[in-house]
């Protein structure tokens, strides 16, 4: 009988603008396949045209995170059947999200799972959670992220370590190179990374919209080139519903309703 039935990706709204993807994959521990990228896909697509959701929080059933992706089915592809299959595509659907996306670490971010954490706008990790990317065990590297996002993310010696020996790092330590946004008890992951999320899910959408394009195309760019696109984005807040809200409820004392206009 396929596992096709034992690995749904499910999503929920949660109210207050947050949205939770759930990936639940028991017997491999959560490791992607293509059929489980297809349906990462499709939730975080869904997702991002649903005007109830502001933020959308990814995590893993049964106290992992993502184990890595599936070997079985990874052994006999070639490099055509990995083009005409877009298995990057997920990494990148998540990348190019409309909607500031959570990941909710338990367990294992291994390979592909913590490409997939890479991904995402903030990792909130158990302090029992572990990060690598062991593909040289296997005779392959990286391939959706892992060199670059993480040599971005913790610098090259750090990254280096991490994907020459194919050795995964604890929560603390990925905390403590910047890899990790926020630690939390074991068991806690997805019940922090929503507080936070339903935090930003109140902000003014506009302005949640406007710094996160200005991070993920200013980290790249030269410096002044990205204090430029800072300084803009910034400037054309000025035009918004949401600014002249924030600014007034701050002076009356009161709470701002944020429209996203």
């Amino acid at each position: 009988m396929s596992d096709q039935v034992d690995i749904p990706v499910s999503h929920t709204l949660r109210g207050d603008g947050v949205a939770v993807i759930t990936i639940d994959r028991p017997r491999r521990r959560n490791a992607l396949n293509l059929d489980m990228k297809q349906r990462l896909v499709d939730a975080v697509l869904a997702l991002n045209a649903d005007a109830a959701v502001r933020v959308i929080v990814l995590t893993g059933a049964g106290g992992y995170f993502v184990a890595g992706t599936d070997i079985d089915e990874m052994a006999s592809m070639t490099p055509t059947s990995h083009t005409l299959g877009a298995t990057d595509l997920v990494f990148t659907t998540l990348r190019q999200s409309a909607k500031p996306i959570i990941a909710a670490v338990e367990g294992y971010a291994l390979g592909g799972g913590c490409e997939l954490a890479l991904a995402c706008d903030l990792i909130v990790a158990a302090e029992g959670a572990r990060f690598g990317q062991p593909e040289i065990k296997v005779g392959i590297m990286p391939g959706a992220g892992g060199t670059q996002r993480l040599l971005r993310t913790i610098g090259k010696y750090q990254a280096l370590r991490m994907m020459l020996t194919g050795e995964p790092i604890g929560a603390p330590q990925a905390f403590a190179c910047g890899l990790v946004s926020e630690l939390c008890p074991d068991g806690a992951a997805l019940e922090r990374a929503e507080a936070l999320a339903r935090t930003i899910a109140a902000m003014p959408p506009l302005a949640v919209r406007a710094i996160r394009e200005v991070v993920h195309l200013g980290q790249d760019a030269p410096l002044d080139t990205a204090l430029l696109l800072e300084r803009k984005a910034f400037q054309l807040l000025f035009d918004s519903a949401d600014q002249k809200e924030g600014m007034h409820a701050f002076l009356e004392k009161r709470a701002p309703q944020y429209q996203g206009k």
